[in-house]
């Protein structure tokens, strides 16, 4: 079992700083789970925008959610290193 926290991001598929994230998670070994909120179905999308709000009220991306309790928003390399403890 792994000591890395659990990842999600709420993503947009045209973003370029979404791009960096995911290959960056990806570089890094770290396994993630996304959505690219612009490809979800209305209610789907609907759902996805009212967490986001939640999470982040300016509704920018990336949306990060490590560990269910940190949410780093837009892609900042430091802040995602050290809150997955990575090097």
């Amino acid at each position: 079992m792994s000591d890395t926290p659990s990842v999600f991001m709420y993503t947009i598929s045209t973003c370029s700083h979404c791009r960096a994230a995911k290959r960056f998670m990806e570089e890094c070994g770290v396994p993630y789970e996304f959505v690219d909120v612009d490809l979800l179905e209305q209610d789907e999308k609907k759902k996805a925008v009212d967490e986001i709000k939640e999470l982040n009220p300016r509704r920018s991306y990336p949306t990060i959610v490590i560990g269910g309790d940190v949410v780093i928003v837009g892609f900042r390399e430091d802040e995602i290193r050290k809150a997955l403890k990575l090097p």
